[in-house]
């Protein structure tokens, strides 16, 4: 504790520096006013940290980790005070490591002791378990967060945001049997939290199709349907279901009526999907976040029409796409129907080149369907082969409400000068530019510099208007 006090008071004393001064003023303030100087000579020059008012010293109290706050709640009866206050504790973000480690068995007893100690404040919960190396790791997480979760399950009553992510059950380091009573104390936990629950996330969860029901299933067990407004699905099932094509899991879903965010995955989109959230939460979906990879299952067709039914009854339904390696314009086009009101729009590509592929008939068939509700567009991908520069300039003159464009591409510098020349005569209306100018060569001396006489003449342009980053970068 000799160690530790000393830093904390030096940071509180930079902080209450500001009221040390302003009570100082006050007092030769008053002794100037006051007949009697005498007074006002005799009070102190120095204010320590005592001062700080009680908001301030919690607010430097969130920064520290839980084994300090131990310590500084044995200071004194005031920081101690401080140190139960419910603010301090309401989120918490626990992060275990996958992988065995002697050092790392403290971050399970932290977890519990916090649930134990101050698990009665929490609203906010997020846990994050990342690639699982073992069995016995695996055994380890599943028993702590058994414990953790049914302290939880005791004491808590408040709970509005739960997040759970990256399980990555469908690794071989998960036992039948040790993912079963994972599953079994998530969904005890819910049963009994799911109240009062608003947030709910399990992405990268990666269950089998009845396991991830049952979980769904349980939220909002002692009513009929659920109080989440928010659901975060994406990769939730393992990668070859194809959930759309179950009715069990469109019967899950209708159980959320009061959603406004949802994220998933295509492979669990159908039209009886669609005609579920139009039937169940249409009045309060605003957004719809979907991500397709090019391993999952993207083959089903969903029509036009239930698209627009969705969009008719949530007027202000946004859709989020996500792509990762799937950019053939024969697949797209299946995905990309023209009812679908796309917001934001995002294609990835592996970083290997491929002469039979094209993206100008996305930009030139397919997004212009979205010119008038399109706002944001991420492109990722290795076109060494075509010059696009023409075509994505044009898409982006074409979308009125395009305000961010991300873009890592075999591009010319001249594409970035024509595309700042049309933003200053407001034929565009983007105020985020981010850019990777991709280049076959290791040195980008010239690049640079040509970079830097763009810069130049729209100086103005990018420090007062947009937020800007654009380099070239070697793709070898």
């Amino acid at each position: 504790m000799a160690d530790f006090l000393p830093a904390v008071r030096k940071l509180l004393e930079l902080i209450t520096r500001p009221f040390a001064d302003l009570k100082r003023s006050k007092i030769r303030m008053d002794a100037a006013a006051s007949t009697s100087t005498s007074d006002a000579l005799d009070e102190p020059e120095d204010f320590t940290w005592a001062y700080l008012p009680d908001v301030c010293l919690r607010r430097v109290f969130r920064f520290l980790p839980d084994r300090d706050r131990a310590r500084a709640a044995l200071v004194c009866r005031h920081w101690n005070r401080i140190m139960y206050s419910p603010d301090l504790w309401r989120f918490r973000s626990f992060s275990f490591s996958g992988r065995y480690s002697k050092s790392r068995r403290s971050e399970f007893e932290s977890a519990v002791w916090y649930a134990k100690k101050f698990g009665s404040y929490l609203e906010n919960l997020e846990i994050k378990y990342t690639n699982p190396h073992n069995s016995l790791v695996s055994k380890r997480f599943q028993a702590a967060m058994r414990t953790f979760l049914a302290v939880l399950r005791k004491d808590n009553s408040r709970l509005r945001s739960f997040t759970i992510s990256y399980l990555e059950l469908d690794r071989a380091a998960w036992s039948q049997s040790v993912r079963n009573a994972l599953l079994k104390s998530l969904c005890l936990f819910l049963r009994r939290e799911s109240r009062h629950l608003e947030y709910l996330n399990f992405k990268g969860a990666r269950v089998s199709l009845p396991q991830g029901c049952t979980l769904l299933s349980s939220v909002g067990h002692a009513e009929r349907n659920s109080s989440i407004s928010e659901l975060n699905i994406e990769d939730f099932f393992c990668m070859p279901i194809a959930a759309h094509a179950h009715t069990l899991f469109s019967q899950t879903l209708a159980r959320f009526q009061n959603l406004s965010k949802l994220s998933l995955n295509y492979a669990c989109i159908s039209d009886e999907v669609l005609e579920t959230l139009a039937a169940s939460c249409a009045s309060t979906l605003r957004t719809l976040n979907v991500k397709c990879h090019v391993h999952e299952p993207h083959s089903q067709v969903v029509w036009g029409f239930s698209w627009a039914k969705l969009a008719s009854r949530s007027s202000d339904l946004r859709v989020n796409f996500y792509f990762e390696g799937l950019m053939k314009s024969d697949r797209l086009s299946r995905i990309l129907l023209p009812e679908i009101p796309v917001r934001s729009l995002s294609l990835t590509n592996c970083y290997f080149g491929d002469a039979d592929w094209t993206v100008k008939p996305t930009l030139v068939e397919l997004l212009p369907n979205y010119k008038a509700s399109l706002q944001r567009l991420t492109l990722d991908f290795n076109n060494s082969h075509e010059s696009i520069d023409n075509e994505l300039l044009g898409l982006i003159l074409l979308c009125s409400k395009l305000y961010y464009l991300k873009i890592w591409a075999f591009l010319e510098v001249r594409f970035i000068e024509a595309l700042l020349q049309n933003r200053q005569e407001n034929k565009c209306v983007f105020r985020t530019l981010k850019v990777r100018i991709y280049t076959q060569r290791y040195e980008t001396n010239e690049e640079d510099s040509l970079l830097q006489q763009v810069q130049s003449q729209y100086r103005e342009l990018i420090d007062n208007e947009l937020n800007y980053f654009v380099i070239p970068y070697p793709m070898m």
